[in-house]
């Protein structure tokens, strides 16, 4: 597995050492990983399905953060296992996923070790860094509509599928916002053509 999915990036001897620590964790649709205020004891990275990383407050509200896929591991979860402090985040499977999971005392070793470690955490960093500004910049400078039809066509490039299978609340969860608000910008989209509601189910038409 560690082969099919990481071996055009990692180096062999890398790969063998990780085979021997891995754990597989299988995630169910909607399935909490990682709460805020989590002591995290392991590094996790993607190998099917994927991620959602959202920031929450006291109260429960979200802020949508960034997604990881396929090959990506999460860069605060990194940050937060080598500074040693609890989970700043939280991380919910949007589909079923897969996971592996490896001692979070192996990654500086790792990075002492092996180059291509290195660079893929570096990588990983840059990675999420460049999503978190698009994340700042939509709220900073797009109108809640343009981030609402954004935000649908994100999930339609992530989950490979024009339909997407989220309620109003989790779409204004995401995008820190109220149900009443987005059931009317998702009616508006409607009669503009560029979706179709369903229960529980919302098409993009024009994607």
């Amino acid at each position: 597995m560690l082969q099919e999915h990481l071996g055009y990036l990692l180096e062999t001897d890398l790969l063998e050492e990780m085979a021997q620590v891995a754990k597989i964790r299988e995630t169910t649709t909607d399935e909490i990983i990682v709460h805020v205020g989590d002591h995290l004891q392991m590094i996790p990275i993607v190998i099917e399905g994927s991620i959602k990383i959202s920031r929450e407050n006291e109260n429960g509200e979200e802020l949508l953060l960034y997604f990881i896929e396929g090959g990506d591991t999460c860069a605060m979860s990194l940050q937060c296992c080598t500074r040693k402090i609890d989970s700043q985040i939280k991380a919910t499977a949007m589909e079923p996923s897969l996971l592996l999971m490896f001692p979070a005392e192996y990654m500086e070793h790792w990075l002492d070790q092996f180059k291509s470690w290195r660079q893929y955490i570096l990588n990983s960093y840059h990675t999420r860094m460049l999503e978190l500004m698009e994340s700042i910049d939509a709220i900073a400078f797009m109108n809640l509509d343009q981030r609402l039809l954004k935000y649908l066509s994100d999930q339609v490039k992530i989950l490979g599928s024009t339909e997407i299978h989220l309620t109003h609340q989790q779409v204004a969860d995401d995008l820190h916002s109220s149900r009443v608000v987005i059931s009317r910008l998702l009616k508006q989209l409607e009669t503009k053509g560029e979706i179709k509601l369903l229960r529980n189910k919302i098409i993009l038409k024009n994607f």
